[in-house]
């Protein structure tokens, strides 16, 4: 992998990143004269304070490899996306990274891309049912979910208590292939203390079909917490724990559990370490976040397209784990890190992720 890009995108671009989501735009089309070719970046939804740094780093970072990048956001629209990507490929851009809003509604396009040369790298989400993704860029996603699930088990001192402890159980979109990878991490550690009955869901809700969240909406979740609430917990028991797969999940529970009366939190889970969930874990409101450094990330996305581009074969660093059910597509992963009170000036601010005096 290319050391010297990777440092640089994260002593650079990472004090800034908060900063880009201000000014990001829908649709950002541009970028140098770059005569290593033309990227088509195709990112699923501004909604997300994580989605719009993704894309501002990708952006960034292909520019200033001198590549010309069109950035598309399709705002969890899957047609949107599928016209957007349709676009691209008629451009001849020579590369399409793609995070999936619908990972099984790209076939058709992606068949097109093929029939053009061009290559396909699926970005964070795996794209499914196709032969026609070429390489996977990502972060370890059972390990989100297992860290998790052991932030849980020993918050929750199971080891030591005899329980019980009442949990809840939230996923995200079931059209987002990384739900399931997120959910089984977690659900490994937890299932055996429920098993036990050391863990109790009061509401029963186990499935992943049962717990999803469309379109990872905090809004969803916030119903859907209410609901749990005054169906399952109008005898007087309090939540103890609820696993939440991602930050604006998180933020959708809370506000469900301040509605209800709490006043004290349960142990709840996150993901992306967005700045208000980072701001909730200091207030003592979220527990803890999985991060996951997208500057990390887009340096090996731009290490993939510089590779192929070069006629080379991009480092991978796992060729088992992700059937997308026409093929294994080879990935690489890096690390997710878990994050709470105690470490988050180490991890997210020291490391420049996030400004210190965003967190005032």
């Amino acid at each position: 992998m290319n050391v010297n890009r990777r440092q640089l995108m994260t002593g650079t671009i990472g004090a800034a990143a908060v900063a880009m989501v201000a000014s990001a735009c829908a649709s950002e089309d541009g970028g140098g004269e770059g005569g290593g070719g033309k990227v088509g970046i195709a990112m699923p939804t501004k909604t997300s304070e994580r989605w719009i740094l993704d894309g501002d780093n990708l952006k960034t970072s292909f520019e200033d490899a001198g590549y010309e990048v069109s950035l598309q956001y399709a705002n969890d629209v899957a047609a949107d996306q599928v016209s957007q990507i349709e676009t691209m490929v008629g451009q001849n851009v020579d590369v399409l990274v793609i995070a999936a809003i619908d990972n099984k509604s790209l076939s058709g396009v992606l068949a097109q891309a093929k029939s053009q040369d061009i290559t396909v790298i699926a970005y964070d989400r795996l794209i499914l049912d196709t032969p026609d993704v070429d390489y996977y860029a990502s972060f370890d996603n059972t390990k989100v979910g297992t860290l998790q699930g052991t932030y849980l088990v020993e918050a929750l001192d199971l080891a030591n208590q005899a329980g019980p402890f009442n949990i809840e159980l939230f996923a995200g979109a079931l059209t987002d292939n990384n739900t399931k990878y997120f959910f089984d991490g977690a659900w490994a550690v937890l299932e055996p203390f429920v098993t036990e009955g050391k863990l109790v869901v009061k509401s029963g809700q186990t499935t992943l079909e049962q717990i999803a969240t469309e379109n990872w909406d905090g809004a969803v979740a916030q119903e859907r917490m209410d609901n749990i609430l005054s169906n399952f917990y109008n005898d007087g028991s309090v939540v103890d724990a609820v696993l939440a797969p991602y930050d604006g999940i998180s933020r959708g529970i809370i506000a469900s559990l301040q509605g209800n009366g709490y006043t004290t939190m349960p142990f709840i889970t996150g993901q992306d370490a967005e700045v208000e969930s980072v701001k909730y874990i200091i207030e003592g409101l979220q527990s803890m976040t999985v991060y996951k450094d997208t500057r990390e990330l887009a340096a090996t996305t731009v290490d993939m397209v510089v590779a192929v581009l070069d006629g080379k074969d991009p480092e991978i660093n796992d060729d088992t784990t992700y059937d997308n059910g026409n093929k294994v597509v080879p990935a690489y992963l890096l690390e997710p890190v878990s994050v709470d009170v105690n470490n988050y000036q180490e991890v997210v601010v020291d490391s420049g992720y996030i400004a210190e005096e965003d967190l005032a």
